[in-house]
Formats: C-alpha cells, sequence, structure tokens
C-alpha cells in the first residue's frame, strides 16, 4: 500500500490543486494512480457514472490520474444547507444531516466508512494521494478527525502541507501548523510546498533555509502563481473563475451570489469563453446593467429565494424579463423562476411563491435526483448531470429548453454542467447576445472547456516535475515518513 496525505495551512491553500498535478504527474508515469478525500464539505459536486454523487474536486482529481470518478474517492460529503447544518452524503447516496454541535463528536461511523472506502482503494490502485480539509492544525477537532492527521495515523501516511504564499504569512503558518500538532502526529509531517509565488525566489531562500532548520523538515518546492487553473473550483465561497475576467469584453454575465449557492462551476464555462466577462454579484444594479443574468443552484433554494427578495433582487430580475434581457437559471435558480414551491423537505416552508416568470411548480421530494442526462438543444448535443430533491412540473405550455422551460428571454433548466458543451453553450450565448442586444460572438477557433480543463491539469503536472523534489516526493511514497523527524515544541498538550 502506497500513499500520500496533501494538507493544508487553511483552506483554500491549493490542496485540490496539488493533489491533481500529483496525480497527472504520477499517471504519466504509468502509475495507477487514485485521488482521495475522506471527507470533504462543498455544495460543489458531481454525479459519477454509475450515480454516485462526490465533491467535484475528486472528480477533477479522477480525470488528472485517467481513472473513473467513483464513490470511494470520496466517501463522505458534507453539502452545508445552513450555518449549523449540514446534509450527509456517503459513499455517493443520501445519509442524513450532521448538526454543527455534533461536527466533533458525532462522526465516528462516518469515520469507518471512510477508512473502508480508502481501504478498498489502496487494494486496486498503486498509489492513493490523499486530499486533506482545512488545516490539520485545527486541534479543536483533533479527537474526532478522519481526514487529516486522523487518517495519515491511521494509514501511517507521510503529509506534506502545502502553503499559500500569495496570503502572506506563509512560513509562520507553516511553523505553527506542526508546533501544534502532537509528537505522534508530528513523525508523519515529511515536508512543505509553497504554493503561488510571484517574484524571484531567490528572495525567498532565505526564509525557507530556516524554516527547513528550525522544523527539520525540507522544502520539496516552490509552485509558481499559474494562470488558467481555477476551473473546477471545489469551494463555492471563493469561487475565484467567477470572479476572473476575460480580455476583450464583449459580454458580461452577472451571477447571483446566493448565500448557499451549490455547483458554481456551471459558469467556469461561461467564463472560459473569449469575450465573455462574469461578475459575481449581489447587487440590484449589477444584475439591471448586465447582458445576462444567472441564477445558479442552490443547497437551500426556498432561504435563497428570500434572500433575493430581501435585497431586491426579485425586482431586478422581473424588470429584466418584461424588457426580453435574458435570465438564466440553473437546477435551484431555475425553481426559483417558477410560479410556486412545495417544500416539505429541504426548508420545511410548504408552499412558497415563485417569482413567476416561467410557468411551472416546484415540488421536493425526499429521494434525491441523481442522474446523467442526456439531450439536444437547436440540434447541438448535450451531456449533463442532475442532483436535486425539488422537481418541476409543467402548468401551462412553453418552450422547452433541455429538461427545462423559456419563455421570451427567462430560460430555466435543471441540467448542471450543460455549458460544459461546447457547441450548446455557445450556441446559448449567441442567441442571449441578440437578446441582450451586443454584438458579441463566439469565438469558432477558441479551445474547448475540456481541452481547457486537460491544459489545466497538464500545467499542474508540469509544474510538479519542475518545481517539486520529485525524487523526495517518490521517497515518500515508496518508503513513507523519515522515521527520525524532530519533534517541535510545543506540540498538542
Amino acid at each position: 500500500m502506497s500513499g500520500l496525505l496533501v494538507a493544508g495551512t487553511t483552506s483554500d491553500a491549493g490542496k485540490s490543486l496539488v493533489t491533481a498535478g500529483i496525480c497527472r504527474w504520477l499517471a504519466r508515469r504509468g502509475v495507477r494512480v487514485a485521488p482521495f478525500k475522506a471527507q470533504n464539505m462543498s455544495n460543489n459536486s458531481m454525479v459519477c457514472a454509475d450515480g454516485s454523487e462526490i465533491g467535484r474536486a475528486q472528480w477533477v482529481q479522477a480525470r488528472a490520474a485517467g481513472v473513473e470518478p467513483e464513490a470511494a474517492m470520496n466517501p463522505v460529503l458534507l453539502k452545508p444547507g445552513s450555518d449549523r447544518r449540514s446534509h450527509v452524503v456517503a459513499l455517493g447516496k443520501p445519509f442524513g444531516t450532521l448538526e454543527a454541535g455534533e461536527y466533533a463528536t458525532g462522526r465516528a461511523g462516518l469515520a469507518e466508512i471512510a477508512f473502508g472506502a480508502f481501504e478498498d482503494l489502496s487494494a486496486r490502485f498503486d498509489v492513493v494521494v490523499c486530499e486533506g480539509a482545512g488545516s490539520p492544525a485545527e486541534i479543536n477537532l483533533r479527537g474526532g478527525d478522519y481526514v487529516n492527521m486522523g487518517l495519515a495515523r491511521r494509514f501511517g501516511l507521510p503529509v506534506l502541507v502545502v502553503g499559500d504564499i500569495d496570503r502572506g504569512g506563509v512560513l509562520a503558518a507553516m511553523f505553527g501548523t506542526l508546533a501544534l500538532l502532537s509528537a505522534e502526529d508530528q513523525a508523519l509531517v515529511a515536508g512543505w510546498v509553497v504554493n503561488k509565488f510571484r517574484g524571484d525566489v531567490g528572495l525567498l531562500r532565505p526564509g525557507l533555509d530556516s524554516l527547513e532548520k528550525i522544523t527539520g523538515r525540507p522544502v520539496l518546492g516552490v509552485l509558481p502563481w499559474l494562470d488558467r487553473v481555477w476551473i473546477d473550483s471545489e469551494d463555492a465561497l471563493a469561487v475565484a473563475g467567477w470572479r476572473r475576467e476575460t480580455p476583450g469584453g464583449g459580454l458580461g454575465v452577472a451571477v447571483v451570489r446566493f448565500p448557499r449557492a451549490s455547483n458554481a462551476t456551471d459558469v467556469d464555462a461561461l467564463a472560459a469563453e473569449p469575450g465573455v466577462t462574469v461578475t459575481l454579484t449581489a447587487d440590484p444594479d449589477v444584475v439591471t446593467a448586465a447582458d445576462v443574468v444567472v441564477l445558479p443552484g442552490s443547497r437551500a433554494t426556498v432561504a435563497d429565494l428570500a434572500w433575493l427578495r430581501e435585497r431586491g433582487l426579485d425586482t431586478a430580475v422581473a424588470a429584466r424579463a418584461a424588457a426580453g434581457r435574458p435570465v438564466l437559471g440553473i437546477c435551484g435558480g431555475y425553481q426559483m423562476l417558477t410560479e410556486s414551491i412545495v417544500d416539505e423537505v429541504e426548508s420545511g416552508a410548504g408552499e412558497v411563491a415563485g417569482l413567476g416568470l416561467l410557468p411551472g411548480r416546484v415540488t421536493f421530494a425526499a429521494e434525491k435526483v441523481l442522474a446523467r442526462p442526456a439531450g439536444t438543444w437547436r440540434g447541438h448535443p448535450v451531456d449533463a448531470y442532475e442532483i436535486h430533491h425539488g422537481s418541476v412540473t409543467a402548468t401551462t405550455p412553453a418552450e422547452s429548453f433541455l429538461d427545462g422551460r423559456r419563455a421570451g428571454a427567462v430560460w430555466g433548466t435543471m441540467w448542471h454542467g450543460a455549458f460544459e458543451n461546447d457547441a450548446f453553450r455557445r450556441a446559448w450565448l449567441a442567441e442571449a447576445a441578440v437578446q441582450a442586444g451586443t454584438t458579441w460572438a463566439p469565438a469558432p477557433d477558441a479551445p474547448g472547456f475540456a481541452d481547457l480543463r486537460e491544459e489545466m491539469l497538464d500545467k499542474l503536472a508540469d509544474a510538479v516535475d519542475e518545481h517539486l523534489d520529485t525524487a523526495v516526493l517518490r521517497t515518500l511514497l515508496e518508503r513513507g515518513a523519515p522515521p527520525d523527524l524532530p519533534f517541535v515544541p510545543p506540540g498538542a498538550p
């Protein structure tokens, strides 16, 4: 059994992308490698070919490894429905809820599910590259941890700690991470990786030398800031891709920032299109001014609809519809655009009025729909995926749009991932641009979205190959953490 845990000094330090880069780097060398994250907290998820649901990051990492994504790669997925409650997906299927007060103590059963999944992958692959969650130094949660040092201790995994130097304070964060761990946990922390560096590495070298001296652990390398590696962001709160502006202008897309937005990656493909600028917003004036507005998915549809109304965004969306300016709703966003929502499952709110811009009535059911649908629109093939409890029933005839409806300039579909289909995306954007009164047109020679993802994964693997000490990395995979790593006080009590 061979494995490695990629941990981080913080959330969004780059663990997901570094893990993906190592997976692609190993796969290039003929190693049969699988990604793994024992527990993921994210509303960005994906449906695998077998109908199981996993975190989007692990799906992308499996693509990097060149293997079929499966439930064992992310055995526990927590999908926040509020600040104090998460919906649990275990081995790809709904598993109940987890309250905030149960987070540190109520996860023993989930831990065993995760450990079993890791053992399963280890029996079938040469290497399992694991991604941690948050920081391993969250010592308030250490007792029930099974995704960071709890996983590493269970299986004797060497640990690399990634730090984001772009945030500042990375050397202190690395030292502090180690110094807060118990001696037993410290014994597995085998090295450091600095991420997102801009400038002359020579200026950083004295600090790296000091870090190595005081911790007794090597810095395996400094990864540079990499452009165009924001696709498939795991964290809906980070939404790095949504904020990215594509040079050239032409078509402005405003994405409403719901508090519980889910499957944020739906708009990545729009942001990657030349001449399209995507802006994340909660400002009615921005919604009014944009060429196209997107209401994305939501893990709390009724609550996010109330939030929309509280901020006057409903008025801005309705005015756009009345003026014939395009509005697109995806999954929860589509549900909000309908006439009414009956929800006794997710929110328990009963019947709630929708925005009334598309014909339809939404009913929530206890059983979650997980599917990989396919269809066409205007002759263009579309592959997608579905993750939802609420389903829309038509109330009056209307033009179909994928599985949903279109009324004038208002469009709705339950399908996630549809805009990753290049021909469909460009045809729909071209029609939306006409509705918006702009002259933007798609560039026929632009790279496809799947090609951009592959380019991103190759770029990550190239960075691993060029900037990390891969000889040390191979040794860690083959032999584990060195037996003589020093203890750094004070350590956890």
